[in-house]
């Protein structure tokens, strides 16, 4: 298993960390098998979507914003209950499929974390599963 921490800088943002996912099934060795991507936090997410276009990011988070706005009169003393609602409607984690050592993305997907209670830091957890590594 591999672990990063990723920096995050504000309140409610999308962080592309493909690479470095995409890295540590390099590293692994592993030619088929199974990538899972996990954030063990409770206002934060894993999703994959449109790495082509930043807008699309930006419109995922104001979607979000709309439909779970921070002021709601929540129940929740932090103040933080919708980055937990959000979290729970992205997941906490997505498993991707590796082939020939590579991961199988779409030509414009992207693995990204959702910060949704930040600025943080932020660990995101690889496990990768397989055959052994070819020699």
């Amino acid at each position: 298993m591999r672990e990063f921490t990723i920096e995050t800088r504000a309140r409610t943002e999308l962080r592309d960390i493909t690479s470095l996912v995409s890295d540590a099934v390099t590293k692994s060795g592993i030619k088929d098998g199974i990538c899972v991507v996990f954030v063990p936090h409770t206002t934060a997410g894993i999703t994959i979507n449109e790495r082509a276009d930043p807008d699309v990011q930006k419109d995922i988070l104001a979607q979000l914003a709309r439909v779970v706005p921070f002021d709601a009169g929540y129940s929740h003393m932090e103040g933080n209950s919708a980055a937990h609602i959000k979290s729970s409607l992205v997941g906490s984690s997505e498993m991707l499929i590796i082939e020939n050592g590579r991961l199988v993305l779409g030509t414009w997907q992207g693995i990204y974390l959702c910060e949704f209670d930040g600025p943080r830091l932020r660990k995101v957890l690889v496990k990768i599963l397989g055959g052994q590594p070819e020699a």
